[in-house]
């Protein structure tokens, strides 16, 4: 017997309200502008694989061309064999102010048919930024984290093995100019721009240093002008900055996920007085196979025939009167009348068309 039937989950992330004033460092939620990470990236060759490599023609002519290099001629790259080797997509991220010799973490990505790169060694490979400039040389063994193994149309995998890092595998050869010291402004960039954060900040900027050095340009970027006091002395600016608190006013918003029925509700959602009712309906299908034999000796054959049903159920709605209370309250009020996530749902999406959620609905 077979039965579909539409159900959901629900999960509900709430975040209960609280009167006291949250007060962030601002290196929590902002960063200096200029202080960012870079993508690196290159193509290279893993090779030393048990026989799960690649087999198409851009590994041989990778191969033919890297054993070139090395002052061996291949005459006919068909002739390489490469299903020890594949071909992979080097990765990593240059942090802010890399010093030559550093090292970071490679991500090595299988790029043809390659089953797995377990056990492999990536050859050195050259990492290009965006400028086409190499800031790093990639090379080490590959550790995937897991394996993949088959015999016989019986296959067993654990994890993703046709990708794989190399932990310090990248060795910085490039640094990226950049002179703090020399700056006569520092811009502080807001995570989540915000008008009314972006002014406690100045505010709270300009209280610390008791001056005027802070001026708010737009929602996310705040100027401070370096004091006198601090020239040639950026860091330890920087360092007294990020250290100070500032108050947080986040937006009233309602977060929802209908794949996953995940519902996300901030402390500042209010509701307007309205009366709720939702019934829900469920419908179910049930397929049964029943088997018609013929008779003894006769021509027939026996065959099978579906049988399928379909029923619907419609529950009886619940009337909930609510008067100016938080969205919480409501959300605990369906809950304990057992809605499910969908239900919540479809609830969140009739308030704000009615007007009555105060708040903006985002769905993902």
């Amino acid at each position: 017997m077979k039965k579909i039937a539409f159900s959901a989950v629900l999960i509900l992330i709430l975040v209960l309200p609280n009167h006291e004033v949250n007060a962030d460092r601002i290196k929590d939620i902002a960063s200096i502008e200029g202080v960012r990470e870079n993508q690196l990236v290159g193509y290279g060759l893993v090779v030393g694989l048990n026989g799960s490599g690649d087999k198409g023609r851009a590994t041989m002519q990778s191969m033919a061309n890297m054993l070139a290099r090395m002052g061996l001629t291949v005459n006919n790259p068909r002739d390489i064999k490469p299903k020890d080797t594949a071909t992979v997509m080097v990765t990593a991220t240059l942090p802010p102010f890399p010093r030559a010799g550093n090292r970071v973490d490679a991500l090595v990505s299988a790029m043809a048919d390659a089953k797995d790169i377990q056990g492999g060694t990536l050859i050195m490979t050259p990492l290009q930024g965006p400028d086409g400039k190499v800031y790093g040389i990639a090379q080490g063994p590959v550790s995937i984290g897991g394996f993949a193994a088959g015999t016989g149309g019986t296959n067993i995998q654990k994890n993703h093995p046709t990708v794989g890092r190399i932990p310090n595998g990248v060795i910085i050869e490039r640094e990226i100019p950049m002179s703090l010291n020399s700056l006569t402004e520092v811009k502080i960039i807001l995570h989540n721009p915000d008008f009314t954060v972006a002014s406690n900040m100045m505010r709270e900027i300009n209280r610390a240093l008791k001056s005027g050095y802070a001026a708010a340009l737009d929602p996310s970027t705040i100027a401070l002008k370096v004091p006198e006091s601090y020239k040639g002395r950026i860091v330890e600016l920087i360092r007294f900055v990020e250290n100070i608190n500032v108050a947080i006013d986040m937006p009233a918003k309602v977060i929802i996920n209908e794949r996953t029925g995940t519902v996300v509700i901030g402390e500042n959602v209010r509701i307007s007085p309205v009366a709720i009712a939702h019934g829900g309906l469920t419908v179910e299908i049930t397929t049964e196979y029943q088997v018609s034999q013929p008779s003894p000796f006769s021509t027939g054959k026996t065959v099978v025939v579906p049988s399928r049903k379909v029923t619907a159920k419609e529950e009886k709605a619940h009337l909930i009167q609510v008067s100016g209370a938080s969205l919480g309250e409501v959300v605990r009020a369906l809950n304990a009348m057992g809605v499910t996530s969908r239900d919540l749902i479809a609830i969140l999406q009739a308030l704000k068309a009615s007007g009555a959620l105060r708040a903006e609905l985002e769905i993902i």
